[in-house]
């Protein structure tokens, strides 16, 4: 059932921006893969994660890839309708479609920043498709940037991030219990420091809203991490 309460509250939030930012992939190959995410939600129970969960929060930038988290009675299924390749290196599992890739993590196997046994327990369900709530998901977008860091999805990795701190309704106490739970305080300061050096002559192209905005909008997320900080 759709949670009518996280509707509003992205709906609200995303009145901050002012303007429609610059979608980063190619429309063709965007929708293409959501077809296939509308598909593959209505015939499994795959919670999505990364770039379409951004999307589900933030109704800003959509994906090309498909990452989703699984139990393995789902990876069953899968296995039934694609063939899927194990990704030992990266602890995945992959499905090769025209033009985009659909990961598939699981339990115990993948690794993640937070574990994928306790996401599956709070997953959200946002326009019929599984996803994970915000906060969470805003610690798995930091340690995909973290691990991918200068090249070009560790780019969009961060426009992901400062997405959904600028139209998500991100509860920072919940943020923080997560990091404290998890051993992960130290991306406070990594979330801090990507704050910090995002470009604002990039904000409205990234991120639909002007550079004054972003400016005064970097002042009070910065200001939010420290006082969650203090007060954790």
């Amino acid at each position: 059932m759709v949670c009518k309460r996280i509707l509003e509250r992205v709906e609200a939030k995303n009145g901050a921006g002012t303007m429609k930012a610059k979608e980063f992939w190619h429309e063709s190959l965007t929708e293409e893969s959501w077809k296939k995410l509308q598909e593959l939600s209505k015939e499994t129970e795959l919670t999505v994660i990364g770039g379409w969960a951004v999307w589900l929060w933030a109704k800003q930038h959509k994906s090309k890839d498909i990452d989703a988290i699984v139990d393995f009675q789902e990876l069953a299924k899968l296995k039934e309708k694609f063939s899927l390749e194990k990704n030992d290196r990266l602890k995945k599992y992959e499905i090769k479609m025209q033009g985009f890739d659909i990961d598939i993590y699981v339990p115990f196997y993948s690794k993640l920043a937070l574990p994928i046994e306790d996401l599956l327990k709070e997953k959200v369900r946002i326009e019929g498709i599984n996803t994970i709530p915000c906060e969470a998901l805003l610690v798995l977008k930091q340690g995909a940037e973290i691990n991918r860091r200068g090249t070009i999805k560790g780019q969009k990795d961060t426009i992901d991030l400062l997405t959904l701190l600028i139209y998500a309704p991100i509860d920072f106490k919940k943020y923080f219990g997560l990091l404290k739970k998890h051993k992960k305080e130290e991306f406070a300061r990594e979330l801090a420091g990507e704050i910090a050096r995002f470009n604002p002559s990039d904000s409205e192209k990234y991120l639909g809203v002007n550079y004054k905005e972003f400016s005064k909008k970097k002042k009070e997320l910065l200001a939010q991490i420290k006082k969650a900080q203090n007060t954790k």
